[in-house]
């Protein structure tokens, strides 16, 4: 079986809840994932955006998640270490821990959580970045999993709760009402 990452908050290709965004509350979502391989001793998290106008863009770096996790819950703290030894990275935002999506206006950007299966703990430390991590897994990693979700500037605020009204959204024409005379 291989390995899954799932999420209470969206499913795979959906958008990305307000909350857990940058133009929300920017907490980090509930994450869940099934056995790991046999062999893995650590855990790794990295979320990342590759539609940035500049490039890759890191979001959130977490390592060092004990092997028989399965799950890291909503709102992480912004601390480098928790006391079960899972630590976070600096993102791009120069932050440590989750930094939700927060693009420029445009189109829908892609952001991919990846999580890895270590095959041993890894020795960087909390302020070091993305490209620290990767190079410390290379070689290390025995299986990865991946959820995206979307986000577009501004686009979660106009989605209403009321069910007609949303249809309404999607498809102007698909709602067809009686002549009130």
């Amino acid at each position: 079986m291989t390995m899954q990452l799932t999420s209470t908050a969206f499913e795979e290709g959906q958008p990305i809840p307000l909350d857990y965004t940058g133009e929300g509350s920017n907490i980090s979502p509930l994450l869940k994932w099934n056995d790991p391989p046999a062999g893995t001793r650590s855990l790794a998290l990295i979320c990342e955006d590759p539609d940035a106008p500049h490039g890759t863009f890191t979001h959130w770096v977490i390592f060092n998640i004990p092997a028989e996790s399965r799950e890291l819950p909503e709102g992480m703290p912004h601390r480098e270490g928790l006391a079960n030894g899972t630590r976070q990275g600096r993102n791009d935002f120069g932050k440590l821990g989750y930094n939700g999506p927060k693009p420029p206006a445009g189109n829908p950007h892609r952001y991919y959580f990846k999580l890895f299966a270590l095959n041993r703990m890894l020795d960087v430390t909390a302020s070091d970045t993305r490209d620290h991590v990767m190079k410390a897994m290379h070689g290390h990693v025995l299986t990865e999993a991946q959820l995206m979700g979307t986000f577009q500037h501004g686009g979660s605020r106009d989605i209403p709760d009321d069910l007609i009204a949303r249809k309404h959204l999607q498809d102007p024409g698909a709602i067809r009402t009686a002549p009130l005379s």
